[in-house]
């Protein structure tokens, strides 16, 4: 197969036509976006093009210290978006968050990389930086929507938690159901991937493997590798969450204090 075909500057400026052919759509259909398209146009160049050069200099220095430092930003902002989208004010919940999306994301890559793709070293940028990039952004997902699902499900049914509570149940036993609804409602996404990949749709790792000359067959050995770490790493990252949160919805004393 041929290599991958460069984009150079000028290429970078036709892609923009892109976007202002959404945002011409957007004001001939009057939907107001057009100002959030501009501005998601303006923070995917500038962010992409910061995180290509910020890879490709540690690409070159080949350190695990920048390669964790990279990562750690990486996990702080993915916890800080997931925190955001959780409706609760209790405290902790930032911790509680980052270390669920440790954890999970952590479990998940070391299985892959020691025993599954054993590069020289453990710290290689090469697999390290984009494989936690696809695994942290969906586990991020993950958290935020089995978390909001469950904050909102308590406030809805107040009453009935608190009548469980009455009748001798424990919070774990009095919000199971609920809790159970928000981790199968934040793995819906990743099992609809799953479910149609290769026929409805072809994910961005095999595509991009594709594009870059490499086999196909490869290819679709790395995506479904990646569609595995994805599941595992958002089943565990919304049990650990949801474990969490539903923690401080209650006391010491075993009282709703939502």
């Amino acid at each position: 197969m041929k290599g991958v075909i460069e984009l150079d500057t000028v290429d970078l400026g036709w892609s923009l036509g892109i976007m202002a052919m959404a945002i011409v759509l957007s004001n001939w259909q009057k939907l107001g976006l057009e100002g959030q398209l501009l501005l998601a146009t303006g923070r995917s160049l500038l962010q992409l093009l910061v995180v290509g050069y910020a890879i490709a200099a540690i690409f070159e220095l080949n350190h695990p210290l920048p390669v964790l430092a990279i990562l750690g930003v990486m996990l702080t902002i993915a916890a800080k978006v997931s925190r955001n989208r959780i409706p609760h004010k209790g405290r902790g919940l930032f911790a509680l968050i980052w270390g669920s999306l440790f954890v999970s994301s952590g479990l998940t890559l070391s299985y892959a990389l020691i025993l599954i793709i054993q590069p020289e070293t453990w710290y290689s940028p090469q697999y390290l930086i984009p494989l936690t990039g696809m695994v942290l952004g969906n586990a991020m997902n993950s958290g935020s929507l089995s978390g909001e699902r469950l904050v909102n499900s308590i406030n809805h049914n107040q009453r009935e938690v608190e009548t469980y509570l009455c009748l001798g149940a424990t919070p774990q036993q009095a919000i199971a159901t609920y809790r159970k609804d928000a981790i199968r409602v934040s793995l819906i996404p990743t099992l609809n991937q799953m479910m149609v990949v290769g026929i409805v749709s072809l994910p961005g790792m095999f595509t991009g493997q594709v594009l870059g000359g490499s086999d196909p067959l490869n290819a679709a050995s790395y995506q479904i590798l990646i569609l595995f770490m994805i599941m595992l790493t958002n089943i565990l990252t919304a049990i650990l969450v949801t474990e969490g949160v539903y923690r401080q919805c209650f006391n010491e004393q075993a009282q709703l204090t939502i």
